[in-house]
């Protein structure tokens, strides 16, 4: 089969054939049809972001695709079923804090390593080898345009972060970072799970007024200054009320001054939750006053990536509408153009602008 693959950081991805991946007893084999291309991805391949991939590997987080084999533990899936495949692999001997790997993309300790040697390769080819617990169905409407629906590795991570704080129908949600890849992803969410107003800050007016554009008035941008105590300020007022949680998706380049200020929007008895890369570049850590946690009940929680029953959540609020995933700007690639996709996606890492690789 043909695929993209890393040989080494630093080159671009050399298209090639390699042996086509057969399944064991767990594991499911699926044709790719759609695999998104993350704006950031150039930082993973060139070295900067020192992500723990191993070359040579295929790359690729997650993807749509066809089973063309099952594993004898599966008993609802069928060949030639359309599916989503989840690249957030979990260990299967320790059902409390199993080890993690992104396959084809990351891992979390040495654990996490481990577990990437077995399913090294992601999907960035023709095929891929995916854990049965990884693979979900999707409705026929997703056959129909898959390189859309790819965007689910992107929605589903924010949507983890709105799970993970107990975002509630009709509260106030504060979005830092909301002018990204997935802080947009994240605004759309919550209004999708009923939130009655959502704060987005931010430093690009264009993003912000693409935001107001396609939300209306339950979007609430701010234009930050970089003033902590002013633009604490704006984004109280532009809450109208009390904040009920705090979503942090800033990226590695954001100072640990940002999410601190977004963060203390937050109520008294209000949730905190950080997804975001702030201090994965060095710079000061994140410095949160111990008496305000305290006196103000604030509950502060890290998140990383999303439980797997967010795979059927995010699935059905995209079959329903209730996420309306005709409004992202779809751009795709075949698999021989793969550098250029990573190159475009590089230079196209605005709100709801998706990169799509189309092995196929």
């Amino acid at each position: 089969m043909r695929a993209a693959v890393l040989v080494e950081f630093g080159a671009p991805l050399a298209v090639r054939d390699i042996p086509a991946p057969t399944a064991g007893g767990g594991e499911v084999v699926v044709e790719v049809l759609a695999a998104g291309v993350a704006p950031y991805a150039e930082d993973v391949f060139s070295g900067r972001r020192r992500y723990p991939l191993v070359p040579p590997v295929v790359p690729g987080i997650g993807g749509v695709g066809r089973v063309v084999h099952v594993g004898p533990d599966a008993t609802r899936l069928r060949v030639g079923d359309l599916v989503w495949c989840d690249c957030t692999v979990r260990a299967r001997d320790d059902a409390l804090t199993p080890d993690i790997t992104l396959q084809g993309w990351s891992a979390r300790g040495e654990g996490g390593a481990r577990l990437a040697e077995h399913l090294h390769d992601g999907a960035y080819a023709e095929l891929m080898r995916v854990p049965t617990e990884n693979v979900h169905p999707l409705p026929d409407a997703a056959g129909k345009d898959p390189a859309r629906w790819s965007a689910l590795a992107l929605y589903v991570i924010p949507y983890g972060g709105l799970l993970a704080g107990g975002l509630e129908a009709g509260e106030t949600l504060l979005v830092s970072g909301a002018t990204g890849n997935l802080g947009s992803g994240a605004v759309a969410l919550a209004l999708a799970m009923g939130a009655g107003r959502v704060v987005a800050p931010g430093r690009n007016r264009a993003a912000l007024a693409l935001l107001a554009d396609r939300f209306g008035s339950r979007v609430r941008p701010v234009e930050l200054t970089g003033d902590e105590s002013a633009d604490r300020a704006a984004m109280a007022e532009a809450a109208g009320g009390p904040v009920d949680m705090v979503l942090d998706l800033l990226p590695p380049s954001a100072p640990s001054t940002a999410a601190r200020t977004a963060a203390m929007t937050v109520r008294e008895y209000g949730r905190v939750v950080l997804m975001g890369g702030v201090g994965m570049l060095g710079g000061p850590e994140l410095a949160l006053p111990y008496p305000w946690l305290m006196r103000n009940s604030v509950t502060v929680r890290g998140q990383w990536m999303y439980p797997r029953s967010a795979n059927v959540g995010i699935i059905r609020l995209a079959a329903s509408g209730a996420l309306d995933l005709s409004g992202d700007r779809v751009r795709t690639f075949g698999l021989e153009d793969v550098n250029e996709a990573v190159a475009y996606a590089a230079a196209h890492p605005g709100p709801f602008d998706r990169t799509v690789l189309m092995p196929g």
